[in-house]
């Protein structure tokens, strides 16, 4: 990497360190975090370490795969702001188990130049292996590691051996940040103190998300005027339910014969399982009433969801998902699973319904009933407009200021807008 002196470094407050970021090449990855830290970027100036995996031989992979791992430039610039890439080594299988100590290693010089810089925190999301790799690198560099978990850690709670690391990890933490209640839970069930928990939940940019004129929105996917519209958007991966609305839509269909289907996303970290949808769809018959968009960029979404009448995601597991305010901020109710914290978002029935995961039947019937009912929009779009992300970073900025000493300098204002 070029910089190798700090002499004209701009400073630095923190290190936001988290692998699932967004960059050149994948442009739709934690789009929360970003939202979330270049807000607090306008008070406090970071820079962004993001590690991505390789090993020898991944380029062959990529031949056969051309979406595989994906490699960003060691150095971008968003939005005014140094986001970072160095490589760590990462085998696929077994080996996975040393991303932490491998994604530390790769880091650790960048991150010493950094601190020189004037960084006195490292503020890491998801708990493993970013998490881990940040009590490594804080330890060695005497800084305190903030860690923010988003859901992932739900899962990786329930197998023994990464129990015991994210019980090592989180305990290391100075502060545990969680983007839901059931997540503050599980960091006291894994032996955090509950002085050093706190819940920021994600916020919603409402000059980004908001509605816009349906007859166009509707034309621009070539809707009927006056179909009934269902929408998701996610990752088309087992874990967002897209297959379990499927199943429900002959039966809706029944009652609602003009019913449209609309999915917006594609391929995930997580995976891609757009065959197996596009088979499901031949399979039942509903090629003309489920509608594949692909994954849009964020300033479309706004367009989609102003076509929709009814916003659902069957998911599996979720920390705070933030489309829900998304969806909510043109002005639509919820339908998805009592899973994570879905049920502190879609808190109050006016806003939409819970159903118990892995229930077909309620599923559909609250998809039914949603379909049918008169919602109350205005309450809808109030509800967004009360959970913006100033609110959130407000109070993130606020827990973070012991742990950053000296108070803020003035910093010219950064637009959070996609470039």
């Amino acid at each position: 990497m070029a910089e190798n002196s700090t002499a004209d470094a701009p400073r630095i407050d923190l290190v936001v360190f988290s692998a699932l970021f967004p960059s050149a090449v994948r442009p739709g990855a934690g789009l929360f975090i970003r939202e979330r830290m270049f807000r607090v970027a306008q008070q406090r100036p970071l820079a962004v370490i993001s590690p991505q995996p390789w090993f020898p031989g991944q380029s062959l992979i990529r031949m056969l795969r051309p979406g595989y791992r994906p490699q960003a430039p060691a150095l971008e610039i968003q939005q005014g702001i140094r986001v970072y890439h160095p490589r760590f080594l990462s085998v696929p299988g077994l080996l996975r188990q040393f991303d932490g100590w491998s994604m530390a290693l790769a880091s650790y010089g960048l991150m010493r130049r950094l601190k020189r810089q004037g960084a006195q925190l490292i503020d890491a999301h998801f708990a493993y292996p970013d998490g881990e790799a940040a009590v490594r690198l804080g330890r060695r560099l005497e800084l305190p590691v903030t860690i923010t978990l988003r859901g992932t850690e739900v899962p990786q709670s329930r197998n023994p051996a990464l129990r015991l690391r994210l019980t090592h990890v989180l305990k290391q933490a100075a502060r545990v940040f969680s983007v839901s209640d059931s997540l503050r839970r599980l960091a006291l069930e894994l032996g955090v103190a509950d002085d050093k928990t706190e819940v920021v939940g994600n916020g919603v940019d409402i000059t980004r998300f908001h509605p816009v004129d349906r007859t166009a929105a509707r034309r621009k996917y070539g809707l009927p005027m006056d179909a009934r519209v269902l929408v998701s958007v996610g990752g088309l991966v087992e874990r967002k339910g897209m297959h379990r609305v499927i199943d429900c839509l002959p039966a809706l269909l029944e009652c609602h014969p003009d019913l449209h289907y609309l999915v917006a996303g594609g391929a995930s970290p997580e995976g891609d399982n757009r065959a197996e949808l596009d088979a499901q769809v031949a399979r039942l018959g509903l090629q003309e009433r489920v509608h594949f968009l692909g994954a849009l960029p964020p300033d479309e979404l706004k367009w989609v969801l102003s076509a929709s009448d009814v916003f659902v995601l069957a998911t599996r597991n979720e920390g705070w998902a933030n489309v829900f305010l998304e969806a909510m901020a043109c002005g639509l109710p919820v339908i998805s699973t009592d899973v994570g914290g879905n049920a502190e978002v879609v808190c109050r029935a006016e806003l939409g319904t819970i159903v118990p995961f892995g229930d077909a039947a309620a599923l559909q019937q609250a998809l039914d009933a949603a379909l049918d009912k008169e919602w109350d929009r205005t309450a809808i779009l109030d509800y967004a407009q009360a959970n913006q992300w100033d609110k959130r970073v407000t109070q993130l900025l606020w827990a973070l200021e012991p742990l950053l000493g000296q108070p803020p300098v003035p910093i010219q204002t950064i637009s959070t807008a996609a470039k």
